[in-house]
């Protein structure tokens, strides 16, 4: 059973907890700051809106980034109705009861999961261009969406993250639904959540600005969180120029030469 940490922002109805997924994300990692620079720590956050929200967790905790790609099996005649969920690797659940329920037939399952993983895997490959994938084996995987409704998605992605060796896994959103909640109690090892109301209808209420995550902004803070930018490591007193490191005070102006305020350590 996970370690669950009952949430610090009460709902109001009517009233909006967060701006935008920006905000989202940094009130969540107001809440995960003992991972802060873990050397084991590594964050996970689903496409698309998820990654939004994982990029300034991973910002905040001075942590790497990385992705994957759950699906949503959806029943017969009604696609939004989830009956199971897979990632990239094919590796998911299925709700065995609603299945036996509707008489969903294996063959359906079958075809859909293949189907869904090859969708899922060329998402991931557009995702992550030149960026390779981290290994989780033995890692505290920090796994974020912008919210949970059901937990199919989220419960799909701690299965495949359990099966690639993870030693921990924390689930960690913004809102969830106290429902999914519930469920995701016996699946991740440590659950974080800023908001759980009581009447919960869809994530997008929540937010006073919840804009369609393209797949170029997906790409584009995958990349921006595993690279630092040149003047985010002089502000960190830290700068490397080819084989020498010049170490700086944080609070010396930019403008001011290396030469004056920087000793040159072999």
């Amino acid at each position: 059973m996970a370690i669950f940490r009952p949430p610090l922002n009460p709902y109001t109805a009517g009233s909006h907890v967060f701006h935008n997924r920006q905000e989202a994300g940094q009130q969540l990692q107001a809440l995960l700051t003992n991972y802060r620079s873990d050397p084991n720590a590594v964050v996970i956050g689903l496409p698309r809106g998820g990654v939004v929200v994982a990029y300034y967790v991973a910002r905040g905790l001075h942590l790497s980034l990385d992705i994957t790609c759950p699906r949503k099996i959806g029943a017969p005649f009604n696609p939004e109705v989830a009956i199971g969920a897979i990632t990239e690797t094919g590796q998911g659940f299925f709700n065995e009861q609603l299945i036996a329920q509707l008489a969903i037939a294996p063959s359906y399952i079958h075809q859909l999961v293949e189907k869904e993983k090859k969708v899922a895997q060329a998402r991931l490959q557009l995702y992550r261009k030149n960026h390779k994938k981290i290994p989780l084996n033995g890692k505290i995987a920090i796994v974020i969406d912008d919210g949970i409704a059901t937990g199919a998605t989220m419960k799909a992605a701690i299965h495949s993250i359990r099966a690639e060796g993870a030693a921990k896994i924390v689930a960690a959103v913004p809102v969830a639904s106290a429902d999914a909640i519930e469920k995701l109690k016996h699946d991740a090892d440590e659950l974080v959540c800023v908001a759980t109301p009581s009447f919960f209808a869809a994530i997008s209420q929540f937010y006073g600005s919840f804009a369609q995550v393209e797949n170029e902004e997906v790409v584009d803070l995958l990349q921006r969180a595993n690279t630092q930018p040149v003047e985010e490591a002089l502000l960190e007193g830290v700068w490397k120029v080819s084989s020498s490191l010049l170490v700086c005070s944080v609070g010396f102006s930019l403008l001011e030469t290396i030469g004056d305020r920087c000793g040159n350590i072999a």
